[in-house]
């Protein structure tokens, strides 16, 4: 069992940075493949961003690439997402989830742990 916990949201201004963090418990999570998801009030969940289990192998949503990093720490067990240039758009609650099969895959239905969400807000 793996339980993840995000942490760095808040609100900040339009043109801002922020750095997400998602701390996981659990030895395997250095294999677990751990996306980035986000939800705008009224809106689906969108994926954002994943990160392979040893951090080589990286993936974004055209909207986000360029703007965010993704990358992990295995040895603090733990994945983060770096937004620069936010956009009042980027506005949402920030979810990270782990695939403990490791596959590298854009659907949240393949994620098997989520966070409970970091809510990001940015102002224009």
């Amino acid at each position: 069992q793996v339980q993840l916990v995000e942490s760095g949201g808040g609100l900040v201004q339009a043109g801002d940075s922020l750095r997400l963090s998602c701390a996981a418990s659990g030895r395997s999570f250095r294999s677990y493949t751990v996306g980035w998801f986000r939800q705008a009030p009224g809106k689906e969940r969108d994926f954002v961003a994943l990160i392979s289990g040893s951090g080589s192998n990286t993936d974004y949503a055209d909207s986000v690439k360029g703007r965010f990093t993704i990358s992990r720490d295995n040895a603090k067990n733990t994945v983060y997402l770096q937004m620069s240039s936010l956009k009042p758009e980027d506005t949402a609650v920030y979810y990270c989830a782990g695939d403990q099969y490791g596959r590298m895959r854009y659907s949240e239905s393949t994620y098997d742990y989520w966070g409970q969400g970091t809510q990001v807000t940015v102002s224009s």
